[in-house]
């Protein structure tokens, strides 16, 4: 079987983001087609396969190509770089999708958590607005947690990227942060405990392969303080409650993205109680098939 091909987003000094298609260890720019990400997107509605092949021919095709660890800097506007997978999407976000982060928020609320518990068995799922383009960063590049928060974690996640249709696309990697005693204290503070600078991350890229079914991996999580690893965690993506459709036709109802969107699909590793980040922290996340998503963390 074919593998599927990964859409990045890179940044070349002098020519700033481009587009390309990742296969094994090389990138074969693609921007003479696709110039943009929100391009790419709006061209594969009602066509979703179509726009896929014509991305694999222009790799195939690619005057440009070159090694991936070439972009593995620290992102400035000198240096070759990995960008985020999105442009003009919004990202949002499906919570408590896992029993472990049921469990997880009923722990953290002061006031028992009885919400989650009911929105875990509800018919309509929990989707919130995440993050625009300016709070998500790309891989190797800093995420953030609040200056006014004293438990702050990493919510490692698979994301689904849909166009305007809410046709799937593929499969990405997202790092939904958030603070845990803010959202605890009462469910009304959720979007300060999600909505801040560099407060998710999503990367390497996108995989294109476009179907109903949950792709069958597990998702790591690790996390490394002074070059030690202080916590490792591990799920399934079969433990995920909700369906794809589901989640992409709720996500769908009475709200428009013309340019495409990025939905957060929830998070099934949780670091215990008395866990939290700290700056200069490591993280990282894997998803098999799709790559790894690598952050440090700073305080914002």
């Amino acid at each position: 079987m074919t593998e599927a091909p990964i859409l990045i987003r890179y940044h070349q000094p002098g020519a700033g983001a481009r587009l390309g298609i990742l296969r094994g260890e090389t990138v074969h720019d693609i921007s003479g087609c696709f110039p943009t990400l929100a391009s790419f997107f709006q061209d594969s509605v009602g066509d979703v396969a179509g726009v896929i092949a014509a991305a694999g021919r222009a790799a195939a095709e690619a005057a440009r190509r070159f090694p991936a660890a070439d972009l593995n800097n620290i992102p400035a506007a000198d240096k070759p770089h990995w960008l985020p997978p999105l442009d003009e999407q919004e990202v949002w976000a499906a919570g408590v999708t896992y029993l472990d982060s049921r469990i997880a928020r009923q722990e953290e609320a002061t006031d028992g958590g009885d919400v989650y518990a009911r929105v875990y068995t509800a018919e309509r799922p929990e989707i919130f607005y995440k993050a625009s383009a300016k709070n998500t960063v790309g891989p190797l590049d800093a995420v953030g947690i609040r200056a006014d928060s004293n438990w702050n974690v990493p919510e490692p996640e698979l994301g689904l990227a849909a166009n305007s249709a809410m046709e799937l696309l593929g499969f990405t990697i997202g790092n939904d942060m958030s603070s845990r005693d803010i959202e605890g204290a009462n469910p009304l503070y959720l979007p300060q405990a999600k909505v801040y600078t560099a407060s998710c991350a999503l990367g390497p890229g996108i995989l294109l392969a476009p179907s109903d079914k949950w792709l069958e991996a597990t998702i790591q999580l690790g996390i490394s303080r002074d070059g030690e690893e202080v916590f490792h965690g591990a799920t399934a993506t079969d433990q995920i409650k909700r369906s794809i459709p589901e989640l992409l036709e709720y996500l769908g109802r009475s709200n428009r993205y013309p340019s495409g969107v990025i939905l957060l699909t929830g998070a099934g590793v949780v670091p215990p109680a008395e866990f939290t980040l700290q700056p200069g922290d490591r993280v990282r996340i894997a998803i098999a098939g799709i790559g790894e998503l690598r952050n440090y963390v700073v305080e914002v």
